[in-house]
């Protein structure tokens, strides 16, 4: 992987803010893993799950309901992703060590690997955010155009309008595709697959078959090749586009910066902390109901900085780093809602997709 070196601490921004927080939770009692609320929120999305998923395969129910309650299932299948795999992985979810990686396969079940995930998000993503050449969240295709260090293509153009279908279909490329070409190719994605130990090994086949089982085999017997087959697609549709425009909306949008590591090395003016905080947004901060389905993560910026601390606490956080930001001049980029962040994505997309990709002017308030 190329080498990236950030600048060191120019002040006490970083320190001060770490005191801050744990002064938090110190004065609060806290635990910065989950608690109670994350608890009884992972109870109520795996059973949905399980009943859903239980009522397709047992229940006679006309075919046009299987398929709808296929894309709830998707959208489910989204929720425990947001709010049970993503702290697991980050090893937020409980103080146990053991607890943290049970849950963490909960990304198997989504038929995908824990193991790969951690690598290439955790190591790689929160290290080295929006660097064009090694951040794989940002990785140049030639469908999409995400930054204005990427090549342009004239199918660019229209990628506002098709990003969608893109998004609906990613899912399906990942569990199909990308993870075996990850496992097999390594190194190639920042994937270490020589640092997985057997019992990853194992999770990695056994989970995958049990997986397609589930979902492919299983179904096939109750309902048909063709109806399996639409109702997978469908499930997918609904946890790729789910999936991929919450993670969008917090890096790529048009308030935030981008980097380009065009060579072996690259050094980043700015601290990793700073870094973090230029190329990451919040967004619908103050509605408690996309909170709770999202699992905090329109909290980004908060979790980039804090990664190992649940997204329980991130509200009371937020508070933390947005005055601490304004005490000593750093920029703190949010939007104030779901829908502006969206305009936003979509408005950065389609300028990417023009000749012309000067950034504009923007008040992020109005």
């Amino acid at each position: 992987m190329k080498k990236v070196q950030f600048s060191k601490p120019q002040g006490e921004f970083f320190s001060t803010l770490r005191k801050s927080v744990q002064n938090y939770f110190d004065e609060n009692q806290l635990e910065t893993s989950g608690n109670w609320k994350l608890y009884l929120k992972t109870a109520i999305i795996i059973t949905t799950y399980v009943a859903i998923y239980l009522t397709i395969m047992l229940l006679p129910i006309p075919g046009y309901v299987a398929l709808l309650l296929s894309a709830l299932l998707g959208f489910v299948q989204a929720l425990v992703g947001f709010n049970i795999m993503h702290d697991a992985c980050h090893e937020a979810f409980s103080k146990k060590k053991n607890v943290n990686y049970f849950f963490g396969l909960s990304m198997n079940a989504l038929g995908s690997d824990a193991f790969m995930w951690r690598q290439k998000h955790n190591l790689v993503h929160h290290t080295y955010t929006n660097i064009d050449g090694i951040d794989d969240d940002i990785s140049k295709t030639p469908f999409l155009r995400m930054s204005d260090t990427q090549p342009r293509y004239k199918a660019h153009r229209f990628q506002h309008i098709y990003l969608p279908f893109l998004y609906g279909i990613s899912t399906i490329y990942w569990v199909l595709v990308k993870d075996f070409e990850d496992y097999i190719l390594g190194s190639r994605f920042n994937v270490e697959v020589g640092r997985m130990k057997p019992i990853d090994h194992v999770m990695f086949w056994t989970t995958r078959i049990i997986y397609f089982g589930l979902y492919l085999v299983l179904p096939a017997f109750v309902w048909g090749i063709g109806w399996t087959i639409l109702g997978f697609v469908l499930m997918h549709m609904m946890l790729g586009l789910t999936m991929s425009f919450v993670f969008q909306l917090a890096h790529v949008v048009e308030n935030v910066e981008f980097e380009h590591c065009h060579s072996k090395e690259l050094i980043i003016e700015n601290e990793w902390a700073v870094h973090q905080l230029a190329t990451t947004s919040d967004f619908a901060v103050d509605n408690k109901v996309v909170s709770w389905f999202v699992g905090g993560l329109n909290y980004q910026v908060e979790h980039h900085l804090f990664p190992r601390i649940s997204h329980i606490h991130y509200p009371a956080i937020q508070k933390i780093v947005a005055k601490t930001c304004e005490e000593y001049g750093v920029d703190y980029y949010y939007y104030p809602s779901t829908r502006k962040a969206l305009a936003s994505h979509f408005r950065h997309m389609k300028r990417l997709g023009k000749k012309c990709v000067l950034k504009p002017q923007l008040n992020i308030e109005e």
